[in-house]
């Protein structure tokens, strides 16, 4: 692996809670050598409220995101991906477009907040919830010396991850 930032594209089928929340997560905690995208197979068109409020809570920058299909990132211009990581069962089945660069994928299967339905106070503890299981995910994933490791060891290290 290379020593330029990686490209990671999180997947969901709405793309407005789970992979907004993990885009914003991996660009601020791994910003030096991550470059994170978020897209759905059938977006919702806009981000989840109680996602912002989530990341907001959490310290984390919210302005410019967007709910946005996948499709964006299977066109010739798109950024070239390293990794991919499914955040949700349903995407995970999906017979996804062709990716520019051939990344490396990944289930991170987490639970959908904006599926939950109950107090508004339960609804936030739910968000907040799954934006720490993601963290945790993803931390140790930045603690992962890529470039020190081969391809058949990143792709096991990254399914295993999923399970945390």
């Amino acid at each position: 692996m290379s020593d330029t930032p990686y490209n990671v594209l999180f997947l969901c089928t709405g793309n407005s809670a789970r992979s907004i929340m993990a885009e914003v997560m991996m660009n601020h905690l791994g910003s030096e050598r991550f470059t994170a995208y978020s897209a759905g197979s059938h977006p919702q068109g806009t981000v989840h409220p109680l996602a912002l409020d989530t990341m907001q809570s959490m310290g984390l920058p919210v302005d410019g995101l967007r709910s946005k299909s996948w499709e964006e990132f299977a066109r010739p211009d798109a950024p070239t991906l390293d990794f991919l990581l499914t955040v949700c069962d349903d995407t995970a089945g999906e017979v996804c477009p062709i990716w520019p660069g051939k990344p490396m994928t990944a289930h991170w299967g987490v639970e959908d907040p904006a599926a939950f339905h109950s107090t508004e106070d339960e609804q936030r503890t739910k968000f907040r919830e799954v934006a720490l299981i993601l963290r945790r995910r993803i931390a140790l994933f930045l603690r992962l010396p890529l470039s020190q490791l081969d391809a058949v060891t990143i792709q096991a290290k990254l399914k295993d991850i999923g399970q945390e």
